[in-house]
């Protein structure tokens, strides 16, 4: 008979339902980061961290409700409950994992700069030095910047979001931009506010400060909601749900 109750629960667990009775799951979401997550002309959500954060709920069954809030400041409302989770294109690192716990991955997405076709300008000390480098306040590149290319020369200008920091970046105010590379893709590069800029170089790799991968920020001590969690996630891609909706915004593989 233990035998049989054991193997029940796991069952439970790898299939996504809760332990404990569970209606409604609150995301966290900074919507400035399209095509991960962005705001219709109507105040809708849109974006491909919404359709998977829309799919994970109807797995298990659950309402999703989504709160808006500035990306610097999503961990401490997730610590101060102010919401079950952080759904917002959030990379996994190590600080950031002695504060909250993660998901299993979600996807992956590189880091690129982004700056003038013709500036010949690469993500190095030695060739941004004198510049000015324009990343989003709160976010990885922002602490990448700042450890390893602050201390030798660089200008950091910090915007409250990325969509902020572009006009600036036409204008001529900031140099360039350290951002995620499908953010930087579909949300400026492929856009009519797009004056003759490019991504400039290769991908920057830290997997310190950079991480490895994205998804969805969690309070350590909510074991059973990121078990449920994680075990939606694998019935999404094994069913092919997950597929289905990246088709929607890459033409690649973006969980690799």
């Amino acid at each position: 008979m233990k035998k049989f109750v054991l193997a029940s629960l796991l069952a439970l667990a790898s299939t996504g339902v809760l332990a404990k009775d569970l209606s409604v799951i609150r995301f966290g979401v900074d919507p400035t980061f399209a095509p991960f997550e962005s705001k219709e002309p109507d105040g809708q959500l849109v974006g491909f961290d919404i359709d998977l954060g829309n799919a994970i709920c109807a797995q298990l069954k659950v309402k999703c409700v989504w709160v808006e809030i500035a990306f610097d400041s999503i961990i401490p409302a997730l610590k101060a409950k102010k919401f079950d989770g952080i759904l917002s294109a959030m990379t996994v690192n190590e600080k950031r994992k002695e504060n909250v716990a993660f998901s299993d991955k979600l996807y992956s997405s590189p880091n690129r700069l982004i700056a003038k076709s013709d500036s010949g300008l690469l993500p190095t000390v030695e060739s941004l030095k004198g510049k000015r480098v324009g990343v989003a306040q709160g976010s990885t590149q922002e602490a990448y910047v700042k450890a390893t290319w602050a201390p030798h020369g660089v200008t950091m200008v910090s915007y409250t979001n990325q969509d902020l920091l572009y006009p600036d970046l036409v204008s001529g105010r900031i140099d360039a931009t350290l951002t995620d590379a499908a953010v930087a893709d579909i949300g400026f590069l492929q856009t009519p506010r797009n004056t003759g800029f490019a991504f400039a170089g290769d991908t920057v790799q830290d997997e310190k400060l950079l991480g490895s991968g994205i998804a969805i920020g969690l309070r350590k001590e909510d074991q059973d909601l990121i078990n449920a969690i994680n075990g939606a996630l694998a019935e999404i891609r094994k069913n092919g749900t997950y597929d289905e909706i990246q088709k929607k915004y890459f033409s690649f593989d973006i969980y690799n």
